[in-house]
């Protein structure tokens, strides 16, 4: 498999690549963790957060969307605590109101999956750049995503974060 020249860097980013890097998700658990962790990633990097996504995985109870938007002010204290995370007070908050802008999603007979591919036509995109440089900070689709989502009460969602997220599971290089 040839690499991305941003994968080769050390052992977490080579395991992201080769596993899930491009490759089509339409779990919606798994697709709520990404969105929660691009989210976290703001301001900081990719490798930061892939660092700490085990320590994510057990303080957001596997990212169970039911179980966060149930979190109360003692769990937050809790995370505000747990070096695991990155510990913002902004970003954990986001957390618990995307939690229940997803289980909002449901009653109203749409899946998350459903929800977010729909911005790339329920197919994954190839994109073909010669060097990173040309890979944009946000696209048509991601700004579409971003206003919708923000919409549906999700935080933390700006276009850039979205394009991360959307390149990571739609498009390919």
């Amino acid at each position: 498999m040839e690499r991305c020249p941003w994968s080769k860097s050390f052992d977490l980013y080579r395991e992201y690549h080769d596993c899930e890097w491009g490759v089509p998700l339409y779990d919606d658990r798994a697709l709520f963790e990404l969105l929660i962790l691009e989210g976290a990633q703001a301001g900081l990097s990719w490798t930061t957060i892939l660092k700490k996504r085990e320590g994510y995985q057990q303080a957001f109870d596997n990212f169970d969307p039911v179980l966060v938007a149930g979190y109360g002010e003692d769990k937050v204290a809790a995370l505000l605590a747990d070096p695991g995370i990155v510990r913002n007070r902004l970003k954990i908050a986001a957390t618990l109101q995307n939690a229940r802008a997803y289980l909002a999603l449901t009653p109203a007979g749409q899946s998350f999956s459903n929800f977010l591919w729909r911005f790339v036509d329920d197919t994954p995109v190839q994109n073909a750049w010669g060097c990173m440089s040309q890979v944009p900070a946000r696209t048509p689709q991601s700004n579409a995503m971003s206003k919708a989502l923000g919409k549906a009460g999700f935080k933390f969602v700006g276009s850039t974060i979205c394009y991360a997220f959307i390149q990571d599971r739609w498009y390919g290089q």
